[in-house]
């Protein structure tokens, strides 16, 4: 009997115990709530910099300057699709595999998951949004619309920034030479013969 009370007891202290940090927790999830709550009230679209990040890093992408603060692992597509909302760049493989994030800095195609975005500070990136011209297409991707270089059409931004970098430094490529420079772009659905004859027709209309 009295060591069944002392396990009573004991059971009831646990309890007690438990119950008191839960108070205790609550109380403070609730006060950050709160605090949380009144941040938002005061900048309903901008989070608190700290949630992105307190590195600075300054850089151009499709001709607009940007100030932006990131962790030191944000690699230079999160900082694009989700801090700009620059979602033409995929993210397929995320890891520096298929081609399907490629953007273009300094004339050369890059994979954007696998830079950082520390690493883009002051340089100047293009994305496949910066192609457009207003409404008006680039002949890059008005090739591979004219020459059918896409099926589903996810890989086909990579595509594009991949073929505009290999024209930017080529724009008088040979077929080996455009098989080469888009070897690093995977297209899942087998689109690759289509895809070289769009690079061909943007080389043509660039000439043109």
């Amino acid at each position: 009997m009295k060591e069944e009370k002392e396990k009573k007891e004991i059971s009831r202290r646990e309890f007690l115990g438990k119950a008191g940090t839960g108070v205790a927790g609550s109380y403070f999830i609730l006060s950050s709530l709160k605090q949380a709550e009144a941040v938002a009230k005061e900048n309903p679209l901008q989070p608190p910099e700290t949630y992105f990040g307190n590195i600075q890093v300054q850089l151009t992408v499709n001709g607009v300057k940007h100030k932006v603060r990131v962790h030191t692992n944000t690699t230079l597509v999160e900082l694009l699709r989700d801090r700009l909302s620059l979602t033409g760049t995929k993210v397929v493989c995320n890891h520096g595999e298929c081609g399907g994030c490629t953007v273009v800095i300094d004339k050369k195609a890059v994979y954007s998951c696998q830079m950082l975005a520390l690493d883009a500070d002051g340089k100047d990136v293009t994305t496949i949004e910066g192609l457009l011209k207003g409404e008006e297409l680039h002949k890059v991707q008005q090739a591979f619309i004219d020459k059918d270089g896409l099926q589903c059409g996810f890989c086909t931004p990579g595509q594009i920034m991949s073929a505009y970098a290999l024209l930017l430094n080529n724009p008088d490529p040979s077929e080996e030479e455009i098989k080469t420079a888009m070897a690093g772009n995977i297209c899942r659905c087998s689109a690759y013969p289509k895809i070289k004859e769009s690079v061909a027709e943007a080389a043509r209309l660039l000439k043109a």
